[in-house]
């Protein structure tokens, strides 16, 4: 069986143990698959975040180890290609979010969205890519080239007709908006001047802007950089390696991952580590302002056999508020913030969770003098990428929105809303809700005169 992801990290997994049931098919793979003890935890009622798709519909083959049982019955199959595409297990990787919430919350961090990526790149190679995988994989790229697109979608919003169209094309929800890209792409040339010094005693940063703060966000990206540069750093932005023969801006290779297109995904993510090795080696810090893009360069892409800089890269890599956070505990930090009147609602990317990334937001909010905040105990809010706008599965995502993420905002109608997920922020627009917004841009709105 070939395998497309690099799996070596469990090459002694399961050694030894005469209960690990490591299937007799897949290698290192199949030992990540039994890394499952089967304890159940991921059945269990709390509130932790796995499995959404279980959590809805108590269906015990889209729980961690229901997925794992599965699993295990195809590599242990005569032909295990064809049991790979076994309606039953198909459904349930199909249903898998990849939230993460296993790789926390398992006991034997089971990485079952690690173990889908594998699974869906052995899909493609039977079966071909679909268009709507294309699309959504190769969003980097459409959005850099075809600056059109943002109108076109904006018309595709507007018009029943052309939704209608693009379900038929790309099976599209119909009754779901997708995001637009922004009329302008985020741009260092657009920035005002700079207004606070440098302090030379503080770490040197390098921004990373990602595909979706670029695109459809620029004012987060702005907003992450008033507010380091209000802070006395001194602030960077990552860009292509000079032997980097791409016109394209940087990438995690996130989207790639998610349709299973492995190589395409190897090769952002090499572009990205050659770009920041020697920001790293220079000792700056890397902060990112998406969780999954952060993860993705932090977690997943140990499995695309990018060799020792790739850790090394990782290592130093932070998410906006990882970052604020630690110059918290080292004292360093030194916001001019002012009381914002009101409360503030928090919502969770599951990537943030699945990090513990929530302790440095819980951290960093309170900072600003008197601020009412509370974090909305809530598991996936359904988007999970282009999960919320497929028609298949839009019903579905619309209901883990409702298990607790949208009462929790209706209850609070004047409330401002944080949600660092791009995907959080378009679930709940898609929903009708306009209020969510990244950390940095209320960290921006917080910097002046105290309010009355």
């Amino acid at each position: 069986m070939k395998r497309f992801l690099d799996w070596s990290a469990y090459r002694d997994a399961g050694m030894g143990d005469a209960y690990a049931d490591i299937p007799k098919e897949g290698g290192d793979f199949a030992k990540a698959v039994a890394a499952c003890i089967n304890s159940r935890q991921c059945e269990a009622e709390g509130k932790q975040v796995m499995c959404p798709s279980f959590r809805l519909s108590g269906n015990p083959n889209l729980s961690t180890g229901g997925r794992v049982r599965l699993l295990k019955w195809a590599l242990n199959s005569p032909s295990p290609d064809q049991a790979l595409a076994d309606p039953e297990l198909a459904e349930a990787m199909d249903l898998c979010v990849s939230c993460k919430g296993c790789k926390r919350e398992c006991e034997a961090n089971v990485d079952m969205p690690l173990i889908k990526a594998e699974y869906l790149a052995q899909r493609a190679a039977r079966q071909g890519l679909s268009w709507r995988s294309r699309l959504f994989g190769h969003a980097p790229r459409w959005l850099h080239h075809a600056r059109w697109l943002g109108a076109l979608i904006r018309w595709r919003n507007a018009s029943p007709r052309l939704a209608r169209l693009t379900r038929s094309l790309f099976e599209l929800a119909d009754d779901r908006p997708l995001p637009a890209p922004a009329p302008r792409a985020f741009t260092a040339h657009a920035l005002p001047p700079r207004t606070t010094p440098v302090d030379p005693a503080l770490p040197e940063v390098v921004l990373l802007v990602d595909t979706f703060s670029r695109h459809f966000e620029p004012g987060i990206a702005a907003a992450a950089i008033e507010v380091l540069q209000a802070g006395g750093y001194a602030v960077l932005l990552a860009e292509p390696d000079e032997r980097d023969s791409s016109e394209r801006p940087l990438c995690c290779g996130r989207t790639y991952l998610a349709q299973g297109m492995i190589a395409q995904a190897r090769r952002e993510a090499a572009r990205l580590v050659a770009a920041l090795l020697p920001h790293v080696r220079a000792g700056r810090t890397v902060i990112g302002l998406e969780a999954s893009c952060v993860l993705g360069l932090r977690d997943d892409a140990q499995a695309l056999q990018l060799g020792e800089t790739l850790a090394e890269v990782a290592g130093r890599t932070l998410l906006f508020e990882e970052f604020l956070a630690r110059e918290v505990s080292a004292k360093r930090l030194n916001l001019p913030l002012a009381r914002l009147p009101g409360a503030t609602l928090v919502h969770g990317h599951c990537h943030q969770k699945a990090v513990g990334a929530m302790k440095a937001m819980r951290k960093v909010l309170k900072l600003i003098p008197e601020h009412d905040f509370a974090l909305i105990e809530s598991s996936c809010c359904g988007m999970a990428g282009t999960f919320g706008l497929e028609q298949e599965h839009a019903a579905l995502s619309s209901a883990m929105a409702e298990q607790a993420l949208l009462p929790a905002l209706r209850a609070q109608p004047e409330a401002r809303v944080v949600a660092n997920g791009f995907s959080c922020r378009q679930q709940m627009r898609g929903h009708g809700d306009p209020r969510p917004r990244h950390l940095a841009e209320l960290l921006r709105d917080a910097l002046g005169t105290p309010a009355p």
